[in-house]
């Protein structure tokens, strides 16, 4: 049964770095835009990143210049790297395609940024 499970998050005092880790288990992904989204307390999910099949990039705007995503199609892995994180970037992190499949999300990572 295809299945994303992400790995990574942890707590970082604001201005460290954390790499989210998105295994894709399952065949076709490869060929399917991925993306990170986050889901803050009280706030509704939103995309953070994305990457598609040719390597184009989209990020949301408060993270430009600072988050960067990648993918490895021949270790069915998607990465989030996380530089200059600030509080505001608290929030539980998920992988899905873009547009998200319902089947696909999973528990994510939670991603806190305190000092």
């Amino acid at each position: 049964q295809a299945q994303l499970v992400e790995s990574g998050g942890g707590l970082v005092q604001p201005g460290g770095s954390l790499r989210l880790s998105c295994e894709a288990s399952g065949s076709g992904f490869n060929f399917l835009p991925m993306g990170w989204f986050r889901q803050a307390p009280g706030k509704q999910r939103e995309l953070v990143a994305q990457i598609t099949s040719g390597q184009n990039t989209y990020y949301l705007d408060s993270v430009k210049g600072r988050f960067t995503i990648s993918r490895d199609n021949a270790k069915n892995q998607v990465y989030l790297q996380m530089n200059n994180l600030l509080p505001d970037d608290t929030a539980v992190y998920y992988c899905n395609t873009n547009p998200p499949m319902p089947r696909y999300w999973g528990q994510g990572t939670q991603v806190t940024v305190s000092s």
